[in-house]
C-alpha cells in the first residue's frame, strides 16, 4: 500500500501546508551556501517506522539533501539511538524537519503500540489486526506502521471485502427476510470471489450467520465468558474475530478465549507519537 507515489503525494501536501510561501525564517537567517548535518535521535525506545517517508520530506524539499538510514522499518531501538543522518543545504534541512518528524513520530508511535499488543498475545494463536479507524488520507502510512509493529492489516477499504455490521443487518431485517437467506443471496450476487465477514453482538445470532457460509464471524463487545462460548459454538466453521473493548489491559484475556483475530481500533486512532528529534550536529557555511 505504501508506494512511492502515495508517499510523495501526502508528503508534498504536508510540505505545502507547512510552507505555502516558503520558509521565511530559514530564508532570512540562513545563507544559501550553509550546510547542515543532523541526526534523527530516539529520545525514547520503540519500534521504528516511516524511514522512506522521513527521507521524502527532505528529498522533496531539496534533492541535494541526503538521508542515510541507520535502522530499518520494524526494528526496535533504544532511547538515545541515532536512527538516520540527514545532510545537505541547511535551509532545506530546516524546512523539511517538522514534516519529516511529524510522519516518522506518528508512524513509529503506531508501530510501538502495536508491538505491545502483539507481545501480550504472543503465547496464543490470536492475531492482532487494525481497523478502518485511521486518519483520513493516511491509511496506507498507518497500516504500514501496524505491520512494522508485528500486527496485521484488516480490509484496506470498503472495496476489498464484504463485511456486514450491525447496521447492515438492521436494514436487512426490515425486509422480512431471514439473515441466513439475505446473506446467501448477497454472496450469490458477488461478481468475484471475496472474503465475507459478519458482525454479531449476541450468541443467538451465530447459527443463522454461520448457516450462510461466511468466512469470518466477528463477536462484537462480547464478555470473556461469551467469547469462550462463541468460539466453542463456531467450532472451527469460520474464523472468529473479537472486537470492541480491546485495550492493553484486556487483550491478553481476550486472546486466551481462543479467538483467531483481535481487531484493535486504538492501534491507529489512539497511538501517541513517539518522541524523536532531529538534532543539528554540524552547521557550517
Amino acid at each position: 500500500m505504501l508506494t512511492r507515489t502515495t508517499i510523495d503525494r501526502a508528503v508534498a501536501a504536508a510540505l505545502e501546508e507547512d510552507a505555502p510561501w516558503g520558509d521565511i525564517t530559514s530564508e532570512t537567517l540562513i545563507t544559501p551556501d550553509a550546510q547542515a548535518r543532523a541526526e534523527l535521535v530516539g529520545r525514547e525506545s520503540g519500534v521504528f517506522s516511516g524511514g522512506e517517508v522521513f527521507a521524502a520530506a527532505f528529498r522533496l524539499t531539496d534533492p541535494r539533501i541526503t538521508v542515510e538510514p541507520l535502522v530499518e522499518d520494524g526494528e526496535w531501538f533504544a532511547a538515545g539511538s541515532t536512527l538516520a543522518i540527514v545532510a545537505g543545504p541547511a535551509r532545506g534541512v530546516l524546512t523539511g524537519e517538522r514534516v519529516g518528524l511529524n510522519f516518522v513520530q506518528r508512524m513509529s508511535g503506531i508501530a510501538t503500540l502495536t508491538s505491545r499488543y502483539v507481545a501480550e498475545v504472543a503465547h496464543t494463536g490470536a492475531r492482532v489486526a487494525d481497523t478502518r479507524k485511521t486518519t483520513p488520507g493516511l491509511r496506507a502510512f498507518e497500516r504500514h506502521a501496524v505491520m512494522n509493529g508485528g500486527g496485521h492489516n484488516h480490509r484496506h477499504s470498503l472495496s476489498d471485502a464484504v463485511m456486514a455490521k450491525d447496521n447492515h443487518l438492521a436494514v436487512l431485517s426490515q425486509k422480512g427476510v431471514s439473515v441466513t437467506a439475505a446473506l446467501q443471496g448477497a454472496i450469490a450476487r458477488l461478481s468475484h470471489t471475496t472474503h465475507v465477514e459478519v458482525e454479531v453482538d449476541r450468541l443467538d445470532q451465530i447459527e443463522a450467520v454461520l448457516a450462510a457460509g461466511i468466512g469470518t464471524i466477528m463477536l462484537d463487545n462480547f464478555s470473556l465468558d461469551d467469547l469462550r462460548r462463541g468460539v466453542e459454538q463456531v467450532g472451527g466453521r469460520a474464523t472468529v474475530e473479537a472486537s470492541g473493548g480491546v485495550s492493553l489491559a484486556t487483550v491478553r484475556a481476550i486472546a486466551e478465549t481462543g479467538v483467531d483475530v483481535i481487531s484493535v481500533g486504538a492501534l491507529t486512532h489512539s497511538a501517541p507519537a513517539l518522541d524523536l528529534a532531529l538534532d543539528i550536529r554540524i552547521h557550517a557555511r
